[in-house]
Formats: structure tokens, C-alpha cells, sequence
């Protein structure tokens, strides 16, 4: 077999061989070898002992951090001596590589990673072949990411077939070249880390990551930066990566009050009055609780008197604090209540009566003002009990102008079922709280 043939054969396994893998973890080595024919132990020179020279070539495949195999071969020797033709062999080979630069001894990235090498082949002398076995000891020296420096030597036997030409086939040889990495390992994601490096093989497209392919999280809060929108500042995962400094559930990027606990509906502020104005825009924080108040949480004074509505018996009429803002004269007078059917509004007729009653005092007075307070039981929606406990009170109303009594001065509200004459735990009890009561104030 000619040389070329067996260069040839060895170029064509290697091609079949990369086609076989999907991975591609591959590398092309190029060198130059010594070759040296004087056998260890000989006690004469033979005549074709001497040093020779070929360019090698070798496709490596990646098998594991600790084993590479690769196949191997040289175009054949040529002599440093006149016996050009006694040297004139050559070799093709498949080597299996234990790396000391698998993690466990050097690091996979070590500046110098020292290897051996072991395996079979054929020699070629011309036409006749002859098998070989070899081993030996290499560096690669990285010099980039896809290129490393290799320095190789080694041993080479031959086992002689009877009518081999030569006289003998051991060498000793010496390599130095460049190895080129191409292609690269299964990268599941994308990510530019091949999955066996990479910690995250399921990272979304398109991210970025670090160098164990994992998405890059800057605050180190445990919220991938691609999902965090506080990626600077340490968060809660709950909370998309953002901090919460008062602990209310509102990110402080969006709490207009950081610092103290506050209601989403106010941006994280607190509305400590309860009176639908946040603290933060609130000029008056402690208003009693249910008085109505103004755009910046003031308590209304309707009739400007200095005292506010909720606390002025006489709302739209200035009168002087201590006489609870009614002006001096209205004096209370005390109306019993009147009481309504479950779920009805309809005066009864011992309503009426009561009623009667009140126009006959306000007649015969020369000013008055009345405040007609509607309210329900507990039973149905608080929707409904309060539009039912307005109807009540406008009922009275009504009642009352049939009679004469100026509307001017008689005013309804209505309270729903929010203030109970009685606790709605029996039937009796509900009945009581389903009535109209009576702020009443006259002058005689």
C-alpha cells in the first residue's frame, strides 16, 4: 500500500468519523516530527539508523474532561542522512489521550496541560504494511480560545511481518505544532455556553448571562436581571426584584410613602383618619371619624361658624360653639322615633300620629330646623340598606310639608343599618333599629 493510500484512508475514517457526531467538539492538530531510528540497547549501527523528518497531521475528539481520541498520520519520512529510502516510512494511527487537565488534577483551563498518549496503528514501507503500537507524553499551551501550542514525544513499535524490507521499525519520536479547535458543544438555549459548562441550559433566548450561563442578576438579590425591574437594588422576589422598606407590599419605586405602611389605593400612603384623604395630602390627619371633609381632609363648616358639620347641630346656620353652632334661641326639643315594617319605607299609622305631634310644636314656633335620620337593620347589602334608610327619612319628609312644615328648614339623611339603636341579635332588636329619629331644635 502506497503511502499516499494509507495518508488517504486515514483522512477519509476522520471524515466519517465527524459526520457521525452532532456535538463537534473537534480539534485539527498541524506539526512537524523528529524522527529517530537507533533502537534503545543496539550494539551496531545499522545502516538505515538515523533521524528523520515528516509533517503530521491528527483530528481530535473530545470524549470526556479526562480522554480525547484521536487519529493520526505522516506523509512518510525523509532522511538527514543519504539512506532516503530506508527511511521512507509511513504511519497512520488511533490514540487515545488521558488529559491531567480534567478538573480533578489541573484546572481545565491550566496556562500548560500536560497529556499521555497511547494506541494502534499501521506502518507503511513502501508497499508493505506492518502493524505499530505507540505512546508517549505531550503539553498543549493555549495561546488562544481555539488554538493551543502542542509539544509531543513518544515511542513507536513496530511488529515485523516476515518479509517486511525494512531492518528495523521502532522510533523515537519528537512533535511540535498547532492544534485548532472547531465547532463547539450543544448549546441548548443559545447562550453562548455550551451546555456542559452551562448551569442554566433553559435560559430564555436572548438573555444575558454570565459565564456559567447563567442570566445575569447585578443585585444578587436572586432575581434574574431580564426579570427584575429594580435590577440595581436588592428586592423581593414577591415583588419583581424591588425592595418594600415599610413592608406594605407596594415596591418603594412606587409607593409614594416609602417609609411608613400605607393602602395601595393611596400609592402606599396612609390614611390614618379614615376620612379617603392619604396623610401625605391630608392638612388635617385627625378628623374625627365619619365627618365629611374637603379636598385637602379638613373638616367641612358649612355655615363657617368654626364648628365643623359633624359637630354642628346646626350645619347651615352660624351659631356660636357653645350652643353646639346653632344660633342663641333654637333650644332641642326630643322626638321619640318612628318605626318602619321590614323592608318598607311606608309611614304607619302610629307614625303618623307621632308626627302630628312634632308639626303641631313646630307651628308653634317661631323659627325651627329638623334633621330627619333614616336607618335599617343589618339584614341585605349595605347598598341597599342605605338607599332604603334614605327613602325612610325623605318619607318623614314628605310627611311633614304635606302639613305645612317649610321644607327650607327640614333637612333627611340617611345612615343605612351603621347606627344600630340596638345590636341586630334578635328579631325585636332589628325591629327598634328599623326607624326614623330626629334632630329637632326650635326657638319658642
Amino acid at each position: 500500500m502506497k503511502r499516499t493510500t494509507l495518508f488517504t484512508l486515514a483522512f477519509l475514517l476522520a471524515l466519517g468519523v465527524f459526520a457521525q457526531n452532532a456535538d463537534n467538539k473537534w480539534a485539527l492538530g498541524i506539526g512537524g516530527g523528529a524522527y529517530f531510528t537507533n533502537v534503545i540497547g543496539a550494539t551496531t549501527t545499522a545502516p538505515d539508523d538515523g533521524v528523520g523528518f515528516t509533517p503530521e497531521l491528527y483530528l481530535s475528539r473530545y470524549l470526556s474532561p479526562s480522554f480525547d481520541a484521536y487519529l493520526k498520520g505522516n506523509l512518510g519520512l525523509w532522511s538527514s542522512t543519504t539512506e532516503v529510502s530506508k527511511l521512507d516510512v509511513g504511519q497512520v494511527a488511533l490514540n487515545l489521550r488521558y488529559k491531567f487537565f480534567n478538573d480533578k488534577i489541573l484546572a481545565a483551563d491550566s496556562k500548560v496541560q500536560p497529556y499521555l498518549f497511547a494506541g494502534a496503528g499501521l506502518l507503511s514501507d513502501h508497499s508493505t504494511n506492518g502493524a505499530t503500537y505507540n505512546g508517549g507524553l505531550g503539553f498543549k499551551f493555549p495561546v488562544s480560545s481555539m488554538t493551543s501550542l502542542f509539544l509531543e514525544g513518544g515511542y513507536i513499535h513496530g511488529i515485523e511481518p516476515e518479509n517486511l524490507s525494512r531492518d528495523r521499525d521502532d522510533f523515537f519520536k519528537a512533535t511540535v505544532g498547532l492544534e485548532f479547535a472547531f465547532g463547539k458543544g450543544k448549546d441548548s438555549d443559545g447562550d453562548g455556553v455550551p451546555d456542559r459548562k452551562d448551569k442554566c441550559p433553559d435560559t430564555p433566548a436572548g438573555v444575558a448571562v454570565d459565564a456559567d450561563g447563567c442570566p445575569l442578576d447585578r443585585d444578587g438579590d436572586g432575581v434574574p436581571d431580564y426579570l427584575d425591574e429594580c435590577p440595581d437594588t436588592p428586592g423581593l422576589k414577591e415583588l419583581k426584584g424591588c425592595p418594600d422598606r415599610d413592608g406594605d407590599g407596594i415596591p418603594d419605586h412606587k409607593d409614594d410613602c416609602p417609609d411608613v405602611p400605607g393602602l395601595a389605593k393611596f400609592n402606599g400612603c396612609p390614611d390614618t383618619d379614615g376620612d379617603g384623604v392619604p396623610d401625605n395630602k391630608d392638612e388635617c390627619p385627625n378628623t374625627p371619624a365619619g365627618c365629611p371633609v374637603d379636598a385637602k381632609g379638613c373638616p367641612l363648616d358649612s355655615d363657617g361658624d368654626g364648628v365643623i358639620d359633624c359637630e354642628d347641630d346646626c350645619p347651615n346656620e352660624a351659631g356660636p360653639k357653645e350652643n353646639k353652632g346653632c344660633p342663641v334661641g333654637l333650644i332641642e326639643v326630643d322626638m321619640g322615633p318612628v318605626y318602619f315594617d321590614f323592608d318598607k319605607f311606608v309611614l304607619k299609622n302610629e307614625g303618623k300620629v307621632e308626627l302630628d305631634k312634632l308639626v303641631s310644636t313646630l307651628n308653634a314656633s317661631k323659627k325651627y330646623e329638623v334633621v330627619v335620620n333614616g336607618h335599617t337593620c343589618n339584614i341585605g347589602s349595605d347598598n341597599y340598606n342605605q338607599s332604603l334608610s334614605e327613602k325612610r327619612a325623605q318619607e318623614v319628609v314628605k310627611y311633614l310639608t304635606s302639613k305645612g312644615i317649610n321644607n327650607a328648614y327640614v333637612g333627611a339623611k340617611g345612615y343605612g343599618e351603621t347606627q344600630p339603636a340596638q345590636p341586630n341579635t334578635s328579631i325585636n332588636n332589628r325591629k327598634l333599629n328599623r326607624r326614623a329619629e330626629f334632630d329637632v331644635k326650635v326657638q319658642k
